[in-house]
C-alpha cells in the first residue's frame, strides 16, 4: 500500500473521529466561561456575594450566612461544578444530619441539574449520590466519622450547617483534602461562641470569609425581619439573621 493510501485513510478515519465525537454542551461551556451560569441558567438569580463565591478559586472559604439566605443553593452549584468540570472528580457533602444530607441532595443538588437539563447523564443516582458520565462523584453524607473516613482524593468538600458540626469529624475530614488539593467551603448560620467553625472564623488565617445578612437578601422583607426581631428578641435574632 502506497504512502499516499496510508496518509488519506488515516485522513478519513480522524475526520470519522471527528463527526462522531459529542459535540461541545452549550450549558457546560457557560459554566466554564462563569460559574455563576450554574444558577442562572437552572432559573435562580444570584445575588451578589453568591456570584462572588461560585468564581472564587479560593482554596478555603467560611460563609456566615442568615437564614434562608441561600447558602444550600450555593452549596448545589459548588458541587455541580466541581462535577461538571473536573472529570473524574469527587465531591463531598458533609451535614450535620442524615435528613439534612437528604433535603440538600435532593431539593438542591438534584433539582438544580435536572432544571440545567442534565449537561451530563448520570450513570448511578441514588439517595444520596449522583455519578456522571464524565466519572465525577457528588456524595451527601450526614455526620459520621466512622462512615466519611473511607474516601480520599476530594476535589471539593462542603460542609454544610458547619458550626454545628462537631470539632472531631472537622478535624478527621480535612486530610482527605492533603494529596488532591482540593477546596474546603464551610456554610453556615452562627451557633455561638464555641466550636472549630467559630475559632476559624475569629482567628484562622488560611480563609476567604464571606458574611451574609439577612438584611442583603432581597428575597426577604423588611417588614418580616422587623416581626421577627420582635418575636425573638434581639440575641436570638442576631444569631439567626
Amino acid at each position: 500500500m502506497s504512502t499516499a493510501t496510508l496518509l488519506r485513510q488515516a485522513r478519513l478515519l480522524r475526520q470519522k473521529a471527528e463527526l462522531s465525537r459529542p459535540a461541545p454542551s452549550p450549558i457546560l461551556e457557560a459554566i466554564r466561561r462563569d460559574p455563576a451560569a450554574t444558577m442562572t441558567m437552572s432559573g435562580m438569580q444570584p445575588d451578589p456575594w453568591q456570584e462572588s463565591v461560585l468564581r472564587s478559586r479560593a482554596l478555603r472559604q467560611l460563609l456566615l450566612c442568615s437564614r434562608q439566605a441561600g447558602k444550600s443553593s450555593t452549596a448545589a452549584a459548588l458541587a455541580l461544578n466541581t462535577a461538571f468540570l473536573e472529570p473524574g472528580s469527587l465531591t463531598l457533602l458533609l451535614s450535620p444530619t442524615l435528613r439534612q444530607s437528604g433535603e440538600l441532595f435532593r431539593e438542591k443538588v438534584l433539582r438544580m441539574w435536572r432544571k440545567l437539563g442534565r449537561p451530563l447523564m448520570a450513570t448511578r443516582t441514588t439517595q444520596l449520590e449522583l455519578q456522571l458520565s464524565n466519572g465525577s462523584r457528588i456524595v451527601s453524607l450526614p455526620e459520621n466519622e466512622e462512615g466519611i473516613r473511607g474516601f480520599s482524593s476530594v476535589a471539593m468538600l462542603i460542609i454544610d450547617e458547619a458550626s454545628r458540626v462537631c470539632d472531631d469529624l472537622y478535624r478527621a475530614v480535612r486530610p482527605m483534602l492533603a494529596v488532591s488539593g482540593g477546596r474546603l467551603v464551610a456554610l453556615s448560620t452562627p451557633f455561638g461562641r464555641r466550636g472549630w467553625f467559630f475559632d476559624e472564623w475569629e482567628r484562622g488565617s488560611e480563609w476567604k470569609r464571606v458574611r451574609v445578612t439577612a438584611s442583603q437578601c432581597p428575597r426577604i422583607s423588611q417588614n418580616f425581619l422587623d416581626a421577627e426581631e420582635k418575636a425573638l428578641g434581639e440575641r436570638w435574632f442576631r444569631q439567626e439573621y
